[in-house]
């Protein structure tokens, strides 16, 4: 978080900073003040550039970024290739690479006849350059060429941070499935071994319940499933561990219909019910999932032996062996919606246990943070 409120502070020195450079330049529309046409014209070439760097996003973003200049022509690069262009004028592909890996080999600015070359930096490498080009090279357009070059680079490292956090959740899945599949697989192919000579039907239904819940659980990883797909996989779940405890689990699911599409993450509900029952047994499970608003409202609740207050943090944090479901959960709510949507614990000894999270009923889009 304090990388972005840097980079939106340097945004914001950076096109005030260069207001006065490009009215000096270029007369804004009538009416528009100069400092709100730069932040216009950044507004517009930020969703390519958060994408990364690349051809498309360079196509999409420089004829923005050479008009924020207001330059004869700009070029970007990486640092090997010419990846987009715009404004009459340009160097040609080979002058523009030689300029590229001038400032990749110093980092600083590189100065031709009529060309202006920043870095582009993310992480402290390299990564391409920004070549404004025009018919006089004042010291005011350095200055400026550099300032974007820097909010340029803010950009790409917003990006650098997308892809790493996607990763991190994806690595989050697997440790969730990685904690699921030893025990479970174990603990179930017993259960359902213990019913082949005496009940031969119910090992033969519940060997499909447990295609049908590894098949769930074991595909491709992807941010988000229903609630409807989430609560299928929790009933295949609680059936299987009903044929292992027999009479001492019992379980109720109570859901309102209107939030069955409802998007979650994927495998957000499984761990917390197995959860209730590791806590909860012998016992009651409810699991209980409310329309409210703009929201979907969901409970977990068991009437077990509960817990201390101290021996929650533990279970949810991330050094705590065993407790990687909940604190799998926590962590990828909050990634996802905020820190306001992480699990809520409610428990004292001899109390039972009720965990409750909100859920939006919008998918939320990806976002560089």
């Amino acid at each position: 978080m304090a990388r972005v409120s840097v980079t939106v502070w340097l945004l914001v020195c950076a096109l005030c900073g260069l207001s006065g450079f490009w009215v000096s330049r270029r007369r804004p529309r009538t009416g528009e003040p100069a400092t709100f046409a730069a932040f216009r014209l950044a507004g517009r070439a930020a969703p390519a550039l958060r994408t990364g760097l690349n051809r498309d996003s360079a196509r999409r973003s420089v004829r923005h970024l050479r008009c924020l200049l207001g330059t004869a022509s700009l070029v970007v690069t990486s640092t090997d290739q010419v990846l987009a262009g715009a404004g009459d004028g340009r160097p040609g592909d080979a002058e523009a690479l030689a300029g590229a890996r001038a400032v990749a080999a110093s980092g600083r600015p590189y100065l031709a006849d009529g060309v202006v070359a920043v870095p582009l930096v993310v992480d402290g490498r390299v990564v391409g350059a920004l070549l404004a080009c025009d018919a006089e090279v004042t010291g005011g357009l350095v200055r400026t060429v550099a300032e974007v070059g820097r909010w340029v680079s803010g950009q790409l490292e917003l990006a650098e941070l997308e892809v790493s956090r996607r990763r991190a959740v994806d690595a989050e899945t697997r440790a969730l499935r990685a904690q699921i599949s030893p025990h479970f697989v174990y603990n179930s192919l017993t259960t359902i071994a213990s019913f082949v000579r005496t009940d031969p039907e119910r090992a033969r239904e519940l060997l499909v319940d447990f295609a049908d819940f590894t098949r769930y659980s074991l595909r491709r990883a992807r941010d988000f499933t229903t609630l409807a797909d989430e609560l299928t996989c929790v009933d295949r779940y609680l059936l299987l561990e009903r044929a292992r405890f027999g009479d001492r689990l019992r379980f109720s699911v109570q859901v309102a219909p209107e939030v069955l599409a409802v998007p979650v993450p994927f495998l957000c509900l499984q761990p917390l019910v197995e959860n209730a029952i590791k806590h909860g047994m012998p016992g009651e499970v409810r699991v209980v999932i409310r329309d409210a608003g703009p929201e979907a409202h969901i409970s977990i609740e068991d009437d077990g032996v509960g817990m201390e207050p101290a021996r929650v943090r533990d279970v949810l944090g991330d050094d705590h062996e065993g407790g990687i479901g909940l604190s799998n959960v926590d962590s990828r709510l909050r990634q996802i919606y905020g820190q306001d949507y992480g699990l809520v614990v409610e428990t004292a000894p001899g109390k039972g246990t009720r965990i409750r999270l909100r859920v939006p009923k919008y998918r939320p889009e990806p976002s560089p943070l």
